[in-house]
């Protein structure tokens, strides 16, 4: 039997339904190979070359998928249809030992029983230019975040993280602040007529002021204001013009990500990241009563407007069927889409058609059924006929000055039947149409108003318009507009007031710090250009190794430079060894440092807070001296997030080491809890954070890659709960009886 390997289990259940037991069936479950976690895992000084681990907790799937593949008569990789999906493909068929030029990648926009028979028909190879572009994207984005996250954990605090494109984000978040703050509302005034014909045949209706002199005209003052109603008052008014037109409203695209995020933001009340959980599970399939499980969409990480024929030709028949042919243009409707688009899926539509969002209402929960009902009326919207209006403009003359009154009516639905038009109404458009009046005819004037009004700071973001900021900028991709707006949430960089974000304290002190020392990381011109480079590597013209190449010695440069600056060699010298004191600025305010360092690690404190020698227990940092009322303590600097505490001047307790680190390879710390249970840590800590409650002995588990440890009765077995390797202690043999 053959074996399809994809990313979801939830996917691996929807496709393995469709195939009818053809096919074994099963999921990796994102990434099985990443970078390590706790080191760099780039070799700079080797071309950049990435070095792979396998990820946490992904041992025992692999062992799975390894047995399985070499069962199967053939293996077929169905990641996801993008970058990331081939380089996890790369991955597995790296790890399962398939070969390089093999063609078992298969991929589909859909999953539906047609879509899957079809990709399993038309395999092909592995294609490299998408995994070398994801490769240079994880490599940049590493080298990056875990060179500029030390840098801002030193001087402003720590637990920050820095990210090549998170902090352009949190920089257009925190530069818009700054507009609202900076802003000076300056005063205007609004100046209508309630008009009405003489003879009193229509409704009254209302003209804006407009024109002096046939130029247009700013009324910014009461003065002013008073002066244009005594002129208004002591004219009199006649219909200057009458203008009627038919206005034409397109249908819109159907959903790309970043448009599908925006109207469910505008629409439905729901995060970026909440959109796309709805929408990956509407993608991979969910369980329908009495139907099992069921995809319900098309890929959701898209930036393309395009549809296949085949849902172009069921769009039309829905269409004519539900609204009639007058609801049909002509055409089918096409969409370009915006440049730098990579265009590689489709737009996001419906699978199945019939499966129409009231006949699954009861099945979905509300978000799901939102996002989906979304989804579906704009797929058909968009295939469908243009919405016309009856439109008209009435322009009044009063002496040197001229007012305008706009209305407009619907004449024909068309794809505002199921869709609601997103056009933004003119707040001093009438909605309908106007009274019937004709050149020359003169009007009275019922009264006029003058409103002192003030213009408005810039709006500061909210989930869709940041999405839609960082699409215009060319910030990002499809795939990560979601996970980066996650990201500046849950580090608390900006905080929701409603649906907009408002930078916290700790997002300025990022970014200016970022802004002066890395200008061109932080520019949005810079980010956007990257990931046009990426496209080139995609489309095969750049070798990815090149572009990581000319971009991180300029940034290791500056980086350096970032981390000495405001460093001064003093005239003062080490008690403990004799060499110059630098004076630093770091997050604890100014100290001295030996020059010496690392041989010395000397710090004397020059302001406030005075650092001490001993490294806090917990977390490794050096603790600060505090005063309390019992006297002086050593307190952790990274309080409230630790909060131990030693007594002043006590000597650290001697540390037992016993056993190995298997991460590291450094000495491991016998150590007791706060009930006297023993266990063991890495002395590596926090940069490597290995527990264990038994001895490691340094070695990994040849079963499933886990530690392998030593119990109180010396037997050497994995640290695994479900691993069951085991090696029983030799016995001592036994003394012969005495006679």
């Amino acid at each position: 039997m053959d074996l399809i390997i994809v990313e979801s289990p939830s996917k691996a259940k929807t496709i393995s339904r469709y195939l009818k037991g053809k096919y074994k069936v099963d999921a990796s479950g994102g990434h099985i190979r990443d970078l390590p976690q706790k080191k760099l895992g780039v070799a700079v000084d080797r071309d950049y070359e990435p070095r792979y681990v396998t990820s946490p907790g992904k041992e025992e799937i692999i062992h799975r998928l390894f047995e399985e593949a070499k069962k199967a008569d053939r293996v077929y990789l169905a990641t996801d249809p993008d970058r990331e999906g081939e380089a996890i493909s790369w991955h597995l068929q790296s790890v399962l030992g398939l070969p390089e030029d093999g063609e078992n990648r298969i991929e589909f926009n859909e999953i539906s029983p047609k879509a899957v028979e079809r990709a399993l028909k038309n395999p092909r190879r592995i294609n490299y230019n998408l995994v070398d572009a994801q490769q240079a994207r994880r490599v940049l984005d590493r080298l990056v975040g875990y060179k500029l996250s030390p840098l801002l954990n030193n001087k402003i605090q720590n637990g920050l993280s820095a990210g090549r494109v998170q902090s352009v984000a949190l920089r257009l978040v925190v530069e818009r602040e700054r507009e609202i703050t900076a802003f000076k509302p300056e005063e205007y005034w609004t100046i209508s007529a309630e008009m009405r014909d003489l003879a009193e045949k229509f409704p009254s209706f209302r003209a804006i002021l407009e024109k002096k002199k046939g130029k247009k005209i700013k009324v910014t003052a009461k003065a002013q204001a008073d002066g244009v109603l005594a002129a208004l008052n002591a004219g009199s008014y006649i219909v200057s013009s009458v203008k009627k037109t038919v206005a034409k409203s397109h249908a819109p695209a159907p959903f790309t990500t970043s448009t599908l995020q925006q109207d469910a933001s505008n629409k439905l009340g729901l995060s970026a990241p909440e959109t796309m959980l709805m929408a990956q599970h509407l993608y991979e399939g969910m369980d329908l009563e009495g139907e099992g499980h069921v995809a319900f969409v098309t890929y959701i990480r898209t930036d393309s407007t395009r549809v296949s024929q085949d849902a172009q030709v069921a769009a039309r028949q829905y269409i004519e069927e539900k609204f009639g042919k007058e609801y049909l243009p002509a055409k089918p409707n096409y969409y370009a889409s915006k440049k730098g688009a990579q265009d590689a899926h489709e737009a996001i539509r419906p699978i199945d058609l019939a499966r129409t969002p009231e006949s699954v209402k009861k099945l979905l929960d509300r978000k799901h059924y939102n996002v989906y009902k979304l989804i579906y009326e704009r797929f058909i919207a968009s295939q469908m006929a243009e919405a016309q209006y009856d439109s008209m403009q009435i322009e009044i003359a009063n002496g040197d000055y001229g007012l305008k009154a706009s209305g407009r009516a619907l004449r024909f639905a068309g794809f505002t039947a199921i869709y609601a038009d997103t056009r933004k109404e003119d707040e001093d458009e009438a909605k309908g149409l106007l009274p019937a009046l004709s050149e020359g005819e003169p009007l009275n004037a019922l009264g006029i108003n003058a409103e002192q009004k003030f213009t408005k700071p810039p709006v500061r973001y909210t989930d869709a318009s940041l999405v839609k900021a960082m699409e215009d900028k060319g910030i990002g991709r499809p795939s990560t507009y979601a996970s980066i707006i996650s990201v500046l949430t849950k580090r608390r960089y900006v905080e929701k007031e409603g649906k907009y974000m408002k930078p916290t304290e700790i997002a300025y002190r990022i970014t200016d710090m970022l802004v002066q020392y890395f200008t061109d990381v932080m520019d949005v011109g810079f980010t956007a250009d990257m990931e046009e480079k990426l496209d080139e590597i995609e489309d095969g013209g750049k070798d990815w190794r090149s572009i990581i190449a000319a971009f991180y010695p300029p940034f290791e440069e500056k980086l350096r430079f970032a981390s000495t600056d405001g460093d001064v060699t003093t005239e003062i010298l080490c008690e403990k060894c004799g060499h110059p004191m630098i004076r630093k600025t770091g997050k604890y305010g100014k100290y001295l440092a030996c020059s010496n360092y690392p041989t010395c690690s000397n710090i004397v404190s020059e302001g406030e807070v005075e650092i001490s020698s001993t490294p806090c227990p917990k977390c490794g940092e050096l603790m600060v001296i505090k005063s309390g009322r019992y006297g002086k303590f050593l307190a952790c600097p990274n309080y409230p997030t630790c909060k131990s505490t030693l007594p002043f001047g006590e000597e650290p307790k001697e540390e037992i080491f016993e056993g190995v680190c298997p991460d590291c390879g450094k000495p491991t710390k016998r150590l007791k809890t706060r009930t006297g249970k023993t266990y063991y840590g890495c002395s590596g800590y926090p940069a490597c954070k290995f527990m264990s409650w038994d001895i490691p002995t340094g070695d990994k588990c040849p079963k499933c890659g886990g530690a392998l440890v030593k119990t109180a009765r010396g037997t050497v077995k994995c640290s695994g709960r479900e691993c069951s390797y085991k090696v029983s202690a030799p016995r001592a043999p036994r003394a012969p009886k005495a006679e």
